[in-house]
């Protein structure tokens, strides 16, 4: 048990440290390319950071020998979504609102561009409600329509660079932290990959350790793969949130988390549809409900304007609610 929370903690620790260099370098690899700062957030953070919980979904359908384990990969591409939707932007939310002083702001609004993210939750609602929605049926060409999911992230990746954009704030950097002196095109895509291999392996013993305190504490498996891994997985992208904000690039860490969503939406979405049936269960579709309920809730947010970071922290209820109810249904 011990040695379980000691590995847990510094694996914890390790995905910090590590995505600060992701982060670092990433930005610089942006710079080098001619990116706007929304578009190294949106396409190139979040593609990195999105790996670990696509490996997840990776390996559990395509080299899973039971059901049971192919269903570990589909309850991380529903779980993933959910996590990003809520306690991503709930931490983004905590996190201004606790440096608003370190930041010099008389308040804790968020400073982003409200209407691109509204166009981004529609973007990803419309993808997700195709998602779950063939969840609900089976049909002979269901497995041919991952290629469209594909597609669709490769039509929106094209989108974000076309109309990559940038803040004054975001265009200022910190010396690449590998090579302070010389940040090159070379050493920031060098920092970067040794950070994100880090991060992969770090995630790697974090869920692990974290299957097995579930597994202490007499979680069952699938209420760990559901409810807890998830979490585990998304860790890169919260702790990417968590530098942005204190860095005061509120934007940036948004443009991270919707673009990880976007990700999630579509690429292990794919996965499933290739390599499983795709039929959700109750508690899957609850899941699903919740996150186009946060999702929805967003947008009408960012629609109006003027969030406040106190508005983005409740949204992260909805997923204390969906904990609720999944213990209380594997409970029974």
């Amino acid at each position: 048990m011990l040695l379980t929370l000691v590995l847990f903690f510094l694996s914890a620790i390790t995905i910090y440290l590590s995505c600060e260099y992701f982060v670092n370098g990433i930005e610089w690899c942006g710079r080098h390319m001619n990116l706007g700062a929304t578009t190294v957030g949106t396409v190139l953070a979040a593609f990195g950071t999105a790996l670990p919980e696509t490996a997840v979904t990776f390996t559990a359908v395509v080299f899973g020998s039971t059901p049971e384990q192919k269903d570990i990969g589909v309850g991380a591409a529903m779980g993933g979504p959910l996590v990003l939707a809520t306690v991503a932007y709930g931490v983004v939310g905590f996190a201004l609102w606790m440096n608003r002083r370190k930041l010099n702001r008389g308040d804790s609004v968020i400073r982003v561009d409200h209407k691109g993210l509204a166009k981004d939750q529609l973007a990803f609602l419309a993808v997700f409600v195709v998602k779950v929605g063939l969840g609900l049926v089976a049909f002979a060409i269901k497995p041919w329509l991952g290629i469209l999911f594909l597609a669709t992230y490769g039509l929106y990746v094209w989108r974000e660079i076309v109309s990559a954009d940038t803040a004054p704030e975001e265009e200022e950097l910190e010396p690449l932290k590998l090579r302070p002196k010389n940040a090159s095109m070379g050493w920031a895509g060098l920092q970067t990959v040794i950070a994100l291999c880090v991060i992969g392996a770090a995630s790697h013993v974090f869920v692990s350790q974290l299957e097995s305190i579930g597994i202490l504490f007499g979680l069952s498996p699938n209420m760990v793969a559901l409810l807890l891994s998830p979490v585990a997985t998304e860790l890169p992208e919260i702790m990417n949130a968590l530098i942005w904000v204190r860095q005061g690039k509120e934007r940036l860490a948004l443009a991270n988390i919707s673009g990880a969503m976007m990700i999630q939406a579509t690429i292990p979405s794919s996965l499933g549809l290739f390599f499983t049936p795709w039929m959700l269960d109750t508690p899957l579709l609850i899941a699903g409900a919740i996150t186009a309920l946060a999702v929805l809730m967003l947008w009408l947010l960012f629609r109006r304007g003027n969030v406040e970071a106190k508005s983005l922290m409740a949204i992260a209820l909805l997923y204390c609610g969906f904990a609720g109810y999944v213990a209380w249904h594997f409970m029974h």
